[in-house]
């Protein structure tokens, strides 16, 4: 479970699962600070899929959860509070936790009326959640 942990602490190691960024090869991307540290500040740029934001580590309790908030610019302006946890089911099966919440403020709000967040994110979380599992299974050799 350490190893998982100190895996996805590391905001820059999303680029080997997270599943926005094989929707655009082409993604800048910028830093501010120390990654795996509080105040840690990764900024994207890409295509209409992705849009433009980014991610502040605002808390981490060590081998258990990292919490950070998303501000996303482009499409349309909107902040989250997302977080990474991880619980251990046993010697070798640790459990990972992927999620979000935040609250729109209008317009954006009336949008989200007839907006399925899950449906439309759910399945991209899904995505990313199982390229970390085979990324990690392949990296620590684990069967």
């Amino acid at each position: 479970m350490p190893e998982v942990f100190q895996f996805i602490k590391y905001v820059k190691n999303q680029d080997y699962w997270s599943p926005w960024d094989k929707k655009d090869p082409d993604i800048k991307k910028s830093y501010t600070g120390t990654d795996g540290t509080i105040g840690f500040i990764s900024h994207w740029e890409g295509n209409k899929q992705v849009g433009e934001g980014e991610q502040e580590i605002t808390n981490i309790i060590e081998n258990e959860k990292m919490e950070s908030q998303l501000r996303f610019f482009k499409p349309w302006k909107s902040q989250s509070d997302a977080y990474i946890k991880v619980d251990k089911i046993n010697e070798s099966i640790t459990k990972v936790t992927w999620g979000f919440s935040g609250i729109n403020k209008p317009p954006a709000n009336i949008f989200m009326l007839f907006f399925n967040m899950d449906k439309t994110v759910g399945k991209d979380f899904e995505e990313g959640l199982i390229n970390l599992k085979n990324h990690l299974e392949n990296k620590l050799d684990v069967n």
